[in-house]
């Protein structure tokens, strides 16, 4: 095999085209088209290593993908509030870094129905899309409403959670265990089931704060897969340094070989090696 690249493990970028996804591993200063090796035996090196994305100190254990434990405890990306953002506290005066809290927390989001193994209610901004779903290895998306802030964003996806899944069962997702949805029919339903606490959210708020999204069209997207796996096991850098196997195909941010399957943007900051 040959040596394609060597240093900090960085999340997939990926592209929509033409309802396809192509893939790309950010390894160090390399970019690496992935969708060309698949069908191909790669093997992927975890060489002992893991500095933190934010400051590059060496830590033993990776925080919230990619982080030292310090970082993890002082930066904002990092706070609670950014898993679940029904618990913004900006408006309470703690944001960790106000500046970075209004640049990031108050710009447009959305709020979106997505089948990656179900129907479940995501939230993204308008900047993510369609990224959020790919990450998510979403076959179905749809935006349904447009929020002024990340705070009313968790705010709906809470009264919305009530009804439909927020969380994707990745095992379903990389097995391709989905059925076809037609995602504005279950927005129609959802709207019906939620109508008394949109309203409330849009009286707090304001009608332009909350925007419902109607007219918006389901997207369909299709992964570079030859062959999706009947059992789902997993490979883990911390417990297996070397990954190797026949690249099947690749799906969220997973890559998935004959021999199991791996999360690239778990093991963020980690320093790999990838042949092939």
């Amino acid at each position: 095999m040959q040596q394609l690249a060597c240093g900090a493990l960085k999340k997939m970028r990926t592209e929509l085209v033409d309802g396809k996804v192509n893939y790309f591993l950010l390894v160090g200063d390399q970019e690496i088209p992935m969708n060309d090796l698949i069908g191909q035996p790669i093997r992927l090196n975890f060489q002992g290593s893991i500095n933190c994305t934010h400051c590059g100190r060496k830590t033993k254990k990776s925080f919230s993908q990619g982080y030292c434990y310090p970082c993890f405890k002082s930066l904002p990306q990092c706070d609670q509030c950014i898993v679940k953002p029904e618990l913004c506290h900006f408006h309470e005066g703690t944001c960790r870094d106000a500046s970075w809290g209004e640049q990031f927390c108050f710009q447009d989001h959305y709020v979106y129905l997505a089948n990656s193994s179900g129907v479940k209610v995501g939230i993204t901004r308008g900047t993510q899309i369609p990224t959020r779903w790919m990450d998510q290895g979403a076959v179905q998306a749809l935006p349904i409403l447009k929020v002024s802030t990340r705070l009313q964003s968790g705010q709906v996806e809470r009264l919305l959670g009530e009804h439909v899944a927020d969380k994707t069962n990745w095992r379903k997702m990389l097995k391709n265990d989905v059925e076809d949805l037609n995602l504005a029919e279950v927005r129609d339903q959802l709207f019906a089931q939620c109508q008394d606490g949109l309203e409330a959210l849009e009286n707090t708020h304001g009608l332009q704060a909350i925007q419902r999204l109607s007219d918006a069209q389901q997207i369909e997207i299709h992964y570079p897969v030859l062959t999706y796996p009947v059992k789902v096991s997993s490979f883990n850098f911390d417990k297996t340094a070397e990954v190797s196997g026949l690249l099947q195909g690749i799906k969220g941010q997973y890559l998935i070989l004959d021999t199991g399957v791996i999360n690239m943007r778990k093991f963020t900051a980690y320093q790999v090696s990838i042949s092939a």
